[in-house]
């Protein structure tokens, strides 16, 4: 049986719990937000429309901030057709995702359902085809109290009270040539440059996200963020990163090790800002949104022909079911965001409801948990205070694409007088036996081990069978003496909360 010894200690703090990091994704894009957040017709809706049994859900899943309204969206929209008396907004074509967008849901709509779910606004801009005045405009209606033209049109709209939004996106993955007036990353740079330095100087305190590439595997990656972080550093807080993971060729030894390359994303973006920052001479540290991020199916998303000469309202698009491996996978991936906590201020789970989303829906029927649900809802759920790096001593396994790869990998967050840790067993076909001392973190006690696993690591949850993957308790985790032992079984994703 493979083993693991895992120290954790309250002195390898690496930084606070950033609450920022369990955010999600909503972008109008198949049925994200029409008959998944917004169905007037459903059983459940509200007087607005939401439905309340996602509603529901997304407080369970515990999402903290939501990006929106894209996403590639974003890059074809005019803010002003989503506001306003609903008869009268347009109905536009969506160049992205080959739809029909109604615009019945907009701004004041969905600040209205994050209220619900006690989540933050994180907006974002079109700067690919529109540019710096109607970013202004936006900003001024979302923002300003009152006494404006705009601020007085969402007033007369009937949302007397600003928005507050505080983060702000430039635009959406404009190194990609699939985006909707896609740039050079000179030409991206100075457009984010002068857009960030006037919405600055509207409101000085606002946090803004420039875009960074899309991948690590872009042919510009490393330069594009030097660039483009040449032109703007001064003006911008965050750096976003993208990425995207699947299991191909039946390789899942290497899909189980995918936070290998998000771990290498996160410290070359780091490592490039900060070489910005230090050739500028600048005390101002750039920190990282990871603001698109989840397991997707993408290779089966091209090969399909998922756009076709047919302009719907909400498609099924992307609509991808989520098995036990997707899960740990999920989960390992958050667990390396916790890691770079000190960098990573911010990430976006992609996305919310029904699009590669943890939460699916049927038109007039159920919603329902994917398997990726549950290392989110839980992870966002018993992580608080310090995020711990431990110190592990496990064997490892060769990977087709990232080479050695530990068979266990682990973090820990502890609090004044909780804890818990994650924990994640790689071997395809082995349980693992993990200790952990615990001593350095004062816990005395286990209050909940739960552990995500199934003989069939292909196992999903559908609308036929909304249940099949769920966590259950871990009886082997027992705590003796400081000294925290449990078994995982193979391919698996495990918390235990201590006191």
């Amino acid at each position: 049986m493979p083993s693991a010894y895992i120290a954790l200690d309250k002195k390898d703090a690496v930084a606070p719990v950033r609450r920022r990091i369990f955010g999600s994704f909503v972008e109008h894009l198949g049925r994200g937000v029409y008959t998944g957040i917004y169905e007037p017709s459903h059983p459940s809706a509200s007087d607005e429309g939401f439905r309340m049994d996602v509603v529901e859900l997304v407080r369970e899943l515990g999402s903290t901030t939501v990006r929106y309204p894209g996403g590639n969206f974003v890059s074809g929209f005019r803010w002003e057709d989503s506001v306003g008396p609903r008869e009268t907004r347009p109905v536009r074509r969506d160049l992205s995702w080959h739809s029909l967008e109604s615009n019945q849901i907009g701004l004041d709509e969905f600040a209205r359902w994050l209220k619900l779910t006690d989540s933050e606004l994180m907006l974002a801009v079109n700067v690919a085809t529109r540019g710096i005045l109607p970013a202004l405009d936006l900003l001024e209606y979302a923002n300003h109290p009152s006494g404006t033209a705009l601020s007085d049109l969402r007033i007369a709209n009937g949302t007397p009270d600003p928005h507050n939004v505080r983060m702000w996106c430039l635009g959406n993955e404009m190194d990609g040539p699939w985006q909707t007036g896609f740039m050079a990353a000179d030409d991206y740079g100075k457009i984010a440059a002068r857009t960030a330095a006037a919405m600055k100087a509207a409101d000085k305190d606002l946090e803004l996200v420039v875009c960074g590439s899309s991948g690590s595997g872009m042919p510009t990656f490393g330069d594009w963020e030097r660039t483009v972080l040449e032109h703007c550093y001064e003006h911008v807080d965050y750096v976003s990163c993208h990425a995207y993971y699947q299991e191909l060729d039946g390789d899942l030894a290497s899909f189980l090790a995918s936070p290998i390359d998000m771990a290498f994303f996160i410290d070359a973006v780091a490592a490039t800002a900060d070489h910005v920052g230090y050739k500028k001479r600048s005390s101002k540290k750039i920190n990282i949104s990871f603001d698109e991020w989840n397991v997707w199916y993408v290779k089966e998303h091209e090969e399909s022909g998922a756009v076709n000469d047919e302009w719907r309202h909400a498609p099924r698009q992307l609509e991808d079911v989520y098995t036990v491996a997707d899960a740990v996978v999920v989960g390992s991936l958050l667990m390396t965001l916790l890691k770079r906590s000190d960098r990573v201020a911010a990430a976006s789970l992609a996305q919310l409801v029904n699009v590669i989303a943890p939460i699916m829906t049927e038109p007039g029927g159920p919603a329902w948990r994917q398997t990726t649900f549950y290392p989110f809802s839980i992870t966002s759920r018993l992580a608080s205070g310090e995020v711990i790096r431990p110190v592990i001593e496990t064997s490892t396994y060769t990977t087709a694409r990232h080479g050695e790869v530990p068979l266990v990998d682990a973090v820990a967050t502890s609090d004044d007088d909780r804890a818990a840790v994650f924990l994640v067993n790689r071997h395809l076909t082995e349980a693992a036996q993990v200790t952990v001392d615990v001593r350095g973190l004062g816990s005395s006690v286990i209050t909940e081990a739960l552990t995500l696993a199934d003989s069939d690591v292909y196992a999903k949850n559908t609308l036929a069978d909304q249940h099949r993957v769920t966590p259950s308790a871990n009886t082997t985790a027992k705590l003796a003496d400081g000294l925290l032992t449990l078994e995982l079984p193979p391919v698996s994703w495990t918390a235990v909360a201590l006191g």
